[in-house]
């Protein structure tokens, strides 16, 4: 299997904002496939807001990406060569690749799938991490009961996309917050929200009040910082606030902003629970299944945001997630 492999390797751990410097697009030769190991082509590479967190040299979920290390991430790729009874050129395998060209891999922690029921890049989004982090969060860690409200943060995103839809799927009022007014509209329109708050050009806390005039049973926080704030002063009684993330703060340089009004907590007798998706493994097929079903009957739609590059065009597509330039999952498509 002649060839280079290119990769995109840490370079420097940021400091607030990732820079292109603190990368580096390194080459290698390909490898070939030893006894019990497939290699691949890779097709496409998923950019998540978590990978912000994996690059600070501090304890976490995961441990961090090491300096010189090829940067973590999820990806498809096509096998191309294979010493794995499991696995055959032409094979498509989810996994764990990194940012790469090429992998090669002993099929732990892998899955293959099957293009011909879903694009590829959806393994990644509605069907992969983002899809079970939603379903997971929402039913399981917000216990989400028929004709509650919900409000999801980070809407138009990968994770809070699926949310909304789940919620309503339910039977549940959804209300969702995300920037800018074609984000806001392609929830309602598109997606089926009852509602959504532009928190580029509306007050957060009185469109709240509006949306949500009896309360929030469910908050699904994907930001943080002032919106998660706002949500609070309005939980309902027994209300569940789900920690999913909190991309407002990820990138902050003078450390993380914690929420002000959580005594609102005490109050309304509600509870503030943050979870890991990777505790809810050995369960992936039962959501997966479901949320197959959901989106094959159209009642949940998928977003997704592809950019089509190569792998030295992946530090920049990393940027638009924090500058809110992606609607629903965003992909980077290998050329």
């Amino acid at each position: 299997m002649p060839g280079t492999n290119r990769q995109i390797r840490l370079a420097a751990r940021p400091v607030g904002e990732v820079k292109s410097e603190d990368w580096s697009l390194a080459e290698e030769p390909v490898r070939e496939p030893g006894e019990g190991e497939f290699a691949g082509r890779t097709r496409y590479v998923s950019l998540d807001p978590a990978m912000r967190g994996w690059l600070d040299d501090r304890p976490s979920y995961l441990p961090p990406v090491g300096l010189g290390e090829v940067m973590r991430a999820g990806s498809v790729i096509e096998v191309t060569a294979s010493r794995h009874p499991g696995y055959q050129p032409g094979d498509f395998v989810v996994g764990t690749f990194g940012v790469q060209e090429h992998a090669v891999s002993d099929g732990r922690g892998t899955l293959k799938v099957d293009p011909a029921l879903a694009p590829l890049s959806t393994y990644l989004g509605a069907l992969g991490m983002p899809g079970m982090t939603a379903y997971f969060g929402l039913l399981d860690v917000g216990a989400l009961q028929e004709g509650e409200t919900v409000v999801v943060s980070g809407a138009a995103g990968a994770v809070g996309t699926i949310v909304g839809q789940i919620a309503k799927v339910k039977g549940c009022r959804v209300v969702g917050i995300a920037g800018g007014a074609d984000k806001c509209a392609m929830l309602t329109e598109e997606l089926g929200f009852d509602a959504a708050i532009d928190y580029r050009s509306e007050d957060v806390r009185k469109a709240l009040r509006e949306h949500a005039p009896d309360g929030i049973d469910v908050y699904f926080d994907n930001v943080g910082g002032d919106i998660l704030d706002a949500a609070l002063t309005r939980l309902a009684m027994r209300a569940r606030v789900v920690v999913c993330g909190a991309i407002s703060q990820y990138n902050s340089e003078s450390g993380v902003q914690g929420p002000s009004n959580y005594l609102s907590l005490l109050v309304r007798r509600a509870r503030m629970e943050g979870f890991v998706v990777f505790d809810y493994a050995k369960r992936y097929g039962e959501a997966a299944l479901e949320l197959a079903g959901w989106i094959g009957e159209g009642r949940i739609k998928v977003k997704e945001h592809v950019v089509r590059g190569g792998v030295e065009d992946f530090p920049a597509t990393l940027q638009m997630l924090f500058r809110g330039e992606n609607t629903g999952k965003l992909v980077l498509e290998l050329q």
